[in-house]
């Protein structure tokens, strides 16, 4: 498990995570998201004490990360996936890994194995591709075999296969008890990774629920109708106070449900061609929460020329 409580970091001036409180807890994938410069990368290394907050606490199952005497076997962290030397092999960037915290050295093998870099394990790791250096990051994080696992943008350079293998492996190691927590940019792959989120903007917590929750409450779901009467049908939607909106000559409906539309148009004698459920995305969500958060926002070529 890892608790924060007011957790708090300034540089100079400027706050980059402002008294924080939040716990990531066994046994499900917490996903930690956040725009760009939210402080993510500030709290993940403040749990890892690679940063020293400015205030506050953070925990790693109940102790602070660095009075551990064997750290990889009680947090494996993916945070910079090139932090290895590029003249080593990737066995021996393992070895001597193992060797630091008391790892036996068999584990190695396995974890090599596990990433699928078994073949190449003994190239210099400088050789390697963006996605093969990301796998031998995941390597060293899972080298203690450690109940709590930090991965941050564990998926960047992998192309499908690795990153549904991300995926797969991230929710068997929460399947298996431990304390996954992984942030991404991926919004697509994070709401089919993660059970629970954090969601992090201007160094303030703006959300801590599950993913499911968080979708319901912050974005909004519809129904599309297409038909040859979609006058006579928004009519009678707007009548009843539901909001209708037309849009690619279909009706955008809230605050009803498919079925219930079926039944007001059929007891009129309409027709219809389309009644479909469009559920929000975790993206809508994510846009919509952090819109006011958002430190670096990119302009279109006609707002540059205005």
């Amino acid at each position: 498990m890892i608790r924060a409580q007011a957790l708090s970091k300034t540089f100079g001036d400027k706050t980059a995570v402002d008294a924080i409180d939040f716990t990531v807890k066994p046994g499900r994938v917490t996903g930690f998201l956040g725009p760009n410069g939210a402080g993510k990368s500030t709290t993940m290394r403040m749990i890892l004490g690679l940063d020293a907050p400015t205030s506050g606490t953070v925990t790693v199952n109940g102790h602070r990360h660095l009075t551990s005497p064997a750290p990889l076997r009680s947090i494996g962290a993916l945070i910079d996936a090139h932090a290895f030397h590029p003249g080593r092999s990737a066995r021996d960037h393992l070895r001597w890994l193992a060797a630091s915290n008391g790892i036996p050295t068999t584990r190695v093998g396995e974890v090599l194995e596990l990433v699928g870099l078994e073949s190449v394990a003994g190239q210099r790791a400088g050789r390697y591709s963006l996605g093969m250096g990301q796998r031998l990051g995941i390597a060293a994080a899972l080298i203690g075999d450690p109940p709590v696992v930090v991965l941050d943008e564990p998926v960047n350079g992998l192309d499908p296969e690795g990153i549904r293998w991300v995926r797969a492996l991230a929710r068997r190691l929460a399947e298996e008890g431990r304390t996954v927590f992984v942030s991404s940019h991926l919004m697509s792959e994070m709401a089919l990774t993660a059970d629970h989120l954090i969601v992090i903007g201007r160094g303030q917590i703006l959300a801590d629920t599950s993913t499911e929750d968080f979708i319901a409450t912050h974005a909004v779901s519809y129904v599309r109708v297409k038909s040859p009467a979609r006058a006579e049908i928004g009519a009678l939607l707007t009548r009843a106070g539901h909001e209708v909106e037309v849009v690619d000559n279909a009706l955008h409906v809230q605050g009803i449900d498919p079925a219930a539309i079926g039944d007001l148009v059929h007891r009129h004698g309409l027709a219809v061609h389309e009644l479909t459920l469009v559920r929000s995305s975790l993206e809508d969500a994510f846009m919509t929460l952090t819109a006011d958060s958002v430190e670096y926002v990119s302009k279109t070529r006609e707002e540059v020329a205005a």
